[in-house]
């Protein structure tokens, strides 16, 4: 397993690939995905039983990436995992690609075609109960935006995981405060998310979605038995870039060639600063 340094690095690594993955293909939702990728990095580094071998085992973990528009995030990191070679990338959101801007199930490596927001949780529901019945083990996970919340199927999803005591559920929510249209609170407010969940049955773990230790930790088994598990992340829209942090606008464009520029510079200073140092 890598150590956490490693795995700091490799998140600074991930976020500059998908910077540049978006510049290249003129198109994708950038705060999102720098939001996220930490929790994309322990997932998939740390946590979930997959590789591209063991990809069509009935036993093996799922994961569904129900806030589907950050896929780029997702790319590069399963590009990385060897999904696919990095070099399919360059296809991204030209013509007649597969790599399109939402995940499909064309792509190798991705479980569901999503995208249409509150479908994540209702489809691993389904995952998670079929597990349990034939006794593979698996263990799944699902992905939601917390502007995604909205969406009521997300709450009939939530009532029949706990009443099915799918403890092999986890269900992460990436509360980066910010959607499309602005603040989450003013758009529609869904807190107390933790409150919430709880109200519905589930375990609940509630971290900062940066911190790969207490992410690591919170992935690692069910916060409570016979119970779902909600790990409500508390992240920063545009992390690691400080002219997309906590911006809207930030929530689907494209960076310039300048804009790009000084994020290189950001990331490269904080890879520095991190392999000059310890943690």
């Amino acid at each position: 397993m890598l150590s956490d340094r490693d795995l700091a690095l490799k998140s600074l690594q991930y976020r500059l690939q998908t910077l540049e993955l978006i510049h290249s293909a003129g198109a994708g939702h950038t705060g999102g995905g720098l939001s996220c990728l930490d929790i994309l990095n322990v997932l998939y580094n740390r946590i979930l039983r997959v590789s591209p071998e063991t990809f069509g085992d009935a036993a093996r973990d799922r994961y569904v990436q129900s806030k589907g528009h950050a896929v780029e995030a997702l790319y590069v990191v399963l590009a990385d995992r060897g999904f696919f070679p990095f070099s399919d990338l360059e296809t991204v959101c030209h013509y007649e690609s597969d790599y399109v801007g939402h995940p499909t199930r064309k792509i190798p490596g991705i479980e569901q075609n999503t995208g249409a927001l509150g479908h994540g949780l209702p489809i691993c529901v389904g995952m998670a109960l079929a597990a349990r019945m034939d006794r593979t083990g698996s263990r799944v996970f699902t992905l939601l935006g917390d502007g995604e919340i909205a969406e009521g199927s997300n709450w009939e999803a939530a009532m029949a995981g706990a009443h099915y005591k799918l403890s092999n559920l986890t269900a992460i929510v990436d509360c980066n405060t910010l959607q499309i249209s602005g603040h989450t609170s003013q758009v529609m407010n869904s807190e107390p998310l933790d409150e919430k969940f709880r109200a519905f049955g589930w375990g609940v773990r509630v971290v900062d979605g940066h911190d790969l230790a207490a992410l690591t930790e919170a992935l690692s088994g069910p916060a409570e038995a016979d119970k779902p598990t909600a790990v409500i992340a508390r992240t920063i829209k545009g992390r690691g870039v400080s002219f997309m942090e906590n911006v809207a606008k930030w929530h689907h464009g494209v960076p310039s060639d300048a804009e790009l520029a000084q994020a290189r510079t950001e990331i490269a200073a904080a890879i520095a600063a991190l392999k000059g140092g310890a943690l």
